[in-house]
């Protein structure tokens, strides 16, 4: 999954050396945790949050066919 958001978010930031995925899982569900540059976040959030929500709902279908926990993706900075 962290390959997927990777893929995904890579190619939108200035700062590529500066994004990292950590993972938070417990019993019933997993949180994608995405650290960008600040100077970023604009950019992976977008207008509206319309780039965040188009990554989460491909991560939530990606990792709904992988496992049975709930997934989440959080982006911090």
């Amino acid at each position: 999954m962290k390959q997927l958001i990777e893929a995904i978010v890579l190619p939108l930031v200035d700062y590529p050396k500066e994004v990292r995925i950590e993972t938070d899982e417990n019993a019933n569900r997993i949180v994608y945790k995405l650290f960008v540059h600040p100077e970023d976040r604009g950019k992976v959030i977008g207008k509206q949050g319309r780039v965040a929500k188009a990554i989460r709902t491909i991560v939530y279908s990606a990792a709904g066919s992988h496992h049975q926990k709930k997934t989440y993706v959080d982006i911090l900075d």
